[in-house]
């Protein structure tokens, strides 16, 4: 039997997988995500991910994996941010600190069986960002990573999405390298 991809289920397994040790908690929201430090308010670190879409809780604990201690005391680990509308260097600036989250989205999604798409994040820039040259780089970082292994945190939650999703060990031939589509001019 196939599971659906359903974002309670990554919720509880955040939890399970992280809950006690890192006092945070992956939270449904309805608006743009965010991630908020514990303080008098609520007890526990909060990653809340947008509109209860599931691509988005993977890209937000991507994040969450790669901060520090000290950078998950801050609000969005006080991480640099230029919103949709960006320009061929701020996209460029994106696309670099990218690379990284999103290389553990795609481990992420194939642990679960899920679709992967690279996000540019940039619908209402003023020009078109080359998706697959973009790809290209986060496939090189997901080989990277598969040669010289993956960190400790998103390592285990690899593991509890395959348990969960019953899905086969990661290796290179999962991550098909990015091609144009027919037709495409470079």
């Amino acid at each position: 039997m196939t599971r659906q991809h359903i974002p309670q289920d990554l919720i509880d397994l955040f939890e399970h997988t992280f809950g006690a040790n890192y006092q945070t908690k992956l939270v449904q929201g309805d608006d743009e995500p965010i991630y908020l430090p514990a303080d008098e308010q609520v007890p526990y670190h909060q990653i809340v991910f947008a509109h209860g879409f599931y691509a988005s809780a993977f890209h937000e604990i991507s994040h969450w994996c790669i901060a520090g201690e000290e950078r998950r005391k801050q609000v969005d680990y006080g991480y640099w941010y230029c919103p949709d509308g960006r320009g061929a260097d701020k996209q460029a600036e994106f696309e670099v600190v990218e690379i990284k989250p999103q290389a553990f989205d795609w481990f992420f999604c194939v642990a679960s069986g899920y679709p992967f798409n690279v996000s540019c994040d940039n619908l209402d820039g003023d020009f078109q960002p080359d998706r697959v040259a973009f790809q290209r780089k986060v496939h090189a970082q997901v080989l990277d990573y598969l040669t010289n292994g993956i960190p400790e945190r998103p390592a285990r939650f690899i593991q509890a999405l395959q348990e969960f999703y019953q899905t086969k060990p990661l290796v290179a031939d999962d991550f098909p390298y990015p091609q144009y589509p027919t037709g495409w001019c470079v």
